[in-house]
């Protein structure tokens, strides 16, 4: 594999999560158990039956045994990017605070191709999507060894036009039995999580006439009950499409102008009613997006709410916060942030609540905790921030720039180099929050209205972009090295480390 590292502009993972020639996506499927025949519901055909590279025998190599989880501990599946609450939260305990000096011991790892997409967990499962020369993969492993379940494949072509990685946007879905994975191409496939076997796929670009957007398609679909609601951003609609879970066929679609964000689709209930926040805006000029909040059950628009960055190459990244009937919404380059009261909803009425430049977060989305909200501030590397907003008032409470110094060794001779949080991540797990660095640390915080405090840091690793936030599952942290180590030359890499307590 080759790696070129020299960029401009910004990322988008996720999130995880970017003048082009619109790719048209000549899938290969293949599952470790079965071939499968063509079942797309869309227009274009997709070939099947492709060989893996010699790069796609990639496997986990085990280092150490976990210990045993507490009596005890409370744990969790980690399903889909934002987690089991789509918060960025979980309700797992007994989880190490204090670690040797080199860290939390690492489990297994493994080397990866390329892609910003996160692991998704249920159960002593794990599914991991990266993309491999020209193949997309999707891996099952055993979430305690790394040992292989199944590996599904599939052509891609994507080729990002600002100059960054190749692979998937978006992380794997997982809905009980079934598991969804949206490439940067716009192959949306659904496989059977205990097999790996095709139950059905659509390529979106194709069915939809959807060009490559800046970064590729990258927002993570959602079930919602028997729907997967997916941003497509068709210039002349749909914005949104519901699909059958099951099935794959189409339920309802959403016409608008706005194209797909790279944040995920939240649900709400507003008033006892059942909607979907979809924060969408994708390439155009100007650059438009904002707020739909959709009824799940006809696709049908109730309110939509114009926000977006004025500058061309910013897109909407962070996923909405919802507390009750509010919803904050926030993106970077000069933007900030909007308290929205959702029981506003006609035209006449304004639902603002409040304005900030205080937190206008480029990747990661802000995580509420007991009428407080805490988020990364801004895209530079240099002055992004931990900030701590009143959820009511969207008063700054304070503002933290963390910064440390390592030694490493450069040309021969030990140096001290300045480090931050960059464009890092923050979950809240077991009373505290986790912070992932864009350059590999691995922060404990103790974060509150009173301010920032630090328990615990390690260096896992020396790697550019990594931006994709860090997944807890049943007392075992999960983390991705999208970059190769500048340090110790080690390859792009997922990486299973013990945070079990059992004191």
């Amino acid at each position: 594999m080759h790696y070129h590292r020299w960029r401009v502009g910004f990322p988008v993972g996720s999130s995880i999560q970017c003048i082009a020639i619109a790719l048209t996506l000549f899938g290969v499927c293949n599952s470790s158990f079965a071939q499968h025949g063509d079942i797309e519901k869309g227009n274009t055909k997709l070939q099947e039956n492709a060989s893996l590279s010699p790069h796609a025998n990639m496997t986990a190599r085990l280092l150490f045994k976990a210990k045993p989880l507490a009596h005890d501990s409370v744990t969790s599946s980690w399903p889909t990017l934002l987690g089991p609450a789509l918060d960025g939260t979980t309700s797992e305990t007994k989880l190490l605070k204090r670690w040797p000096q080199d860290g939390p011991k690492l489990v297994w790892e493994m080397e990866t191709g390329t892609g910003y997409a996160p692991p998704a967990v249920s159960g002593d499962r794990l599914v991991y999507f990266h993309r491999v020369d020209d193949q997309d993969v999707v891996e099952c492993l055993q979430s305690e060894t790394g040992k292989r379940h199944w590996r599904y494949t599939y052509l891609s072509a994507y080729v990002d036009r600002y100059g960054f990685n190749n692979g998937p946007r978006c992380g794997p879905v997982i809905d009980g039995n079934l598991v969804y994975v949206y490439g940067a191409t716009g192959a949306l496939h659904c496989l059977e999580l205990a097999t790996g076997n095709l139950l059905w796929k659509h390529d979106i670009a194709a069915k939809y006439s959807v060009p490559q957007g800046q970064f590729g398609f990258g927002s993570a679909p959602l079930v919602q009950g028997d729907l997967l609601i997916v941003q497509v951003g068709a210039p002349d609609g749909p914005s949104v499409v519901a699909f059958d879970k099951r099935s794959g066929s189409v339920r309802w679609k959403t016409d608008d102008e706005w194209g797909a964000s790279y944040a995920t689709p939240i649900p709400m209930t507003v008033q006892g009613e059942q909607r979907v926040l979809v924060f969408a805006g994708g390439d155009s000029r100007p650059p438009t997006g904002g707020l739909l909040s959709v009824d799940p059950a006809n696709g049908h628009v109730d309110f939509r709410f114009p926000f977006r960055s004025k500058r061309y190459e910013s897109v909407n990244a962070s996923s909405p916060v919802v507390v009750k009937n509010h919803v904050f919404l926030s993106t970077s380059y000069r933007t900030g942030g909007v308290m929205l009261d959702m029981t506003k909803n006609n035209p006449s009425d304004n639902p603002v609540v409040w304005r900030t430049n205080d937190l206008g977060c480029h990747f990661m989305t802000p995580i509420h905790r007991e009428g407080y909200l805490y988020g990364v501030d801004g895209s530079s590397k240099r002055n992004s921030a931990i900030v701590c907003l009143d959820w009511k008032t969207g008063k700054l409470l304070w503002r933290k720039q963390p910064e440390w110094n390592e030694t490493v060794m450069s040309n021969g001779e030990k140096k001290k180099v300045s480090y931050s949080i960059g464009d890092g991540s923050l979950i809240w797990a077991d009373g505290y929050f986790l912070c992932l660095s864009d350059k590999g640390h691995l922060l404990w915080l103790d974060l509150s209205p009173d301010g920032y405090k630090e328990i615990a840091r390690t260096w896992l690793f020396s790697a550019n972009e990594t931006f994709t936030p860090p997944v807890v599952s049943r007392g075992l942290l999960y983390v991705t090295q999208n970059e190769p180590d500048l340090l110790n030359k080690s390859s792009a890499r997922l990486l299973c480390y013990d945070l079990r307590d059992s004191s």
